[in-house]
């Protein structure tokens, strides 16, 4: 209890005591939209005959591998002719930002026009590299909700709490404006199994057709924005040729270095690369809704859900009749949630939830807050799925060495509605997703995409994971994790390959009044 009354004290305190940011006030944002009138390029008439075939529907084409999620995003931006909007929420300084960002220079030095809007919370002590990366003709750089760089970010942390807490967590690619790609991924060698040691098994899908507009006009209302600064007005002082040269050299060498990497021969033999090569990606056709937080969601008190993605996507939470499957790596679904949860249950729906178990998430401080809520949605009915950080989700090659600290974590955020509809995105059933930050993505009618993603849940969820049992014994509830252990089938009394100070650690979170902002 004491820690209750303390902690917003302490805050206070810390609050009152601080100066306040200052942010480049009166320049110019010059407003830009995104090109459609785009049918002549390359990517257009690649399409023509599928999108002619499949009048008023939009194609999807699931991306669940890392390797083939990147190498979709680089063979896009290779055959760019007009256009490149890019929105992401980390954007890292390694292999798979090299890579990226190396293919977004060749693209605008043949012309194309690049626009690339970044979360500012991945952008820390890399000024002079944006600086240079948006001092290349035809790349304009945003970046959103900006950090003053006149104080220091832990400082911002108390003195704007509040504010710079609450982050664009979006993540949206578009080329030409006929491909996008929408999901969970950030740029960086985590999500795109470039990582030997740490693995994010995440969910991409790449869309054309009518919802690819919809996805441009998300992007044009944030890059458009009060909340969007240009690299140029944010970060003082243009870059000098000499510098341009240095950081453009340093690029060069270490691409240069890759080419012959594991990685990058791994790439080339992904059966998405022979697909593109054969002209033979497949789409699976239907409807879609783009969902997403408004921008202004940031400036504005919780209570203002006109600019909530969250009753956008509840209609469709609440019409299901059979089934719902939850995959979120960040699961802390609240008082108010979990009421919604058994409510579904008790009108017949089947509840399945897969997230991480406290040996593969990378953020313990939300797995103490979702633990706080196991028992009652396993006595409701619920259905509970851990991730088992010892079966990786992720194909490895025999090429590949992985580290033996390898840990696989779930990142994707994807729901399946009575196997008719998909939802794909950035969204995570936690507080900081709900009224936090900004989140997208696409609600899929798709039966044909719906069924085959519940079928391979169905397939290998006992496989890739812990089921979790509620039993009584003696008068008292614990929980049974039941899941394979060195491949035999095993039955476990406490967190499955957590270790004492993993425990303590969570356990420490959870005397902490921390889980709105989890």
């Amino acid at each position: 209890m004491k820690s209750k009354v303390l902690f917003p004290l302490v805050m206070a305190v810390l609050l009152a005591s601080g100066c306040a940011a200052t942010l480049p006030k009166d320049f110019e944002r010059p407003a830009s939209y995104a090109l459609r009138d785009t049918q002549d390029t390359a990517w257009a008439i690649d399409l023509a005959d599928e999108k002619a075939a499949n009048p008023g529907k939009s194609g999807f084409h699931l991306l669940g591998q890392g390797k083939e999620a990147f190498l979709a995003r680089a063979a896009l931006i290779h055959y760019a002719e007009r256009s490149i909007d890019v929105q992401y929420f980390h954007f890292h300084d390694d292999l798979v930002g090299h890579l990226f960002a190396e293919q977004l220079i060749k693209a605008a030095k043949r012309g194309v026009r690049v626009r690339m809007l970044l979360d500012d919370m991945d952008l820390e002590g890399r000024d002079k590299k944006i600086s240079v990366l948006s001092a290349y003709p035809n790349i304009e750089m945003r970046i959103f909700n900006p950090f003053d760089r006149k104080s220091g970010r832990m400082t911002q942390f108390l003195t704007r709490f509040g504010s710079v807490t609450r982050r664009m967590h979006n993540k949206s690619f578009t080329v030409d404006g006929q491909v996008a790609i929408v999901g969970g991924r950030n740029i960086g060698n985590e999500y795109f199994e470039a990582d030997p040691t740490n693995a994010f098994a995440d969910l991409d899908v790449m869309v054309i057709g009518p919802a690819v507009q919809e996805v441009l006009t998300a992007f044009d209302r944030y890059w458009n924005s009060d909340l969007a600064y240009p690299v140029s007005v944010l970060i003082e002082g243009e870059p000098t040729a000499a510098e341009i040269k240095k950081v453009s050299e340093e690029l060069k060498a270490r691409i240069e270095d890759q080419k012959t990497s594991i990685y990058v021969q791994m790439l080339r033999e992904t059966d998405l690369f022979k697909e593109i090569q054969e002209d033979t990606v497949f789409f699976k056709w239907g409807e879609a809704e783009l969902i997403y937080d408004l921008p202004e969601k940031v400036l504005h008190d919780f209570d203002k859900t006109e600019y909530h993605l969250i009753p956008k996507l509840k209609p469709y939470i609440e019409s299901l009749t059979e089934e719902l499957i939850i995959i979120s790596p960040y699961f802390v679904p609240g008082q108010l949630g979990t009421a919604f949860l058994l409510e579904l249950v008790e009108r017949g729906v089947r509840v399945r939830i897969l997230t991480n178990s406290l040996a593969s998430t990378d953020v313990p401080a939300v797995h103490a807050g979702y633990s706080d809520y196991r028992m009652k949605l396993l006595e409701g009915g619920v259905e509970l799925y851990e991730l088992n950080r010892k079966h990786s989700l992720q194909k490895q090659t025999d090429k590949q060495e992985v580290d033996q600290s390898h840990k696989d974590t779930l990142h994707a955020k994807t729901f399946v509605l009575d196997r008719k509809q998909m939802f794909i995105g950035s969204l995570n059933l936690d507080p900081r997703s709900a009224i936090h930050n900004t989140e997208i993505g696409l609600v899929i009618s798709c039966e044909e995409l719906a069924r085959g993603f519940g079928e391979e849940f169905d397939r290998d969820i006992e496989k890739l994971a812990f089921r979790l049992e509620l039993k009584e014994s003696k008068g008292q509830k614990k929980i049974l994790w039941h899941g394979l252990v060195d491949g035999q089938p095993a039955t476990l009394t406490d967190e499955p390959h957590a270790d004492f100070w993993l425990k303590f650690k969570v356990g420490l979170f959870g005397i902490l009044p921390i889980e709105s902002q989890l």
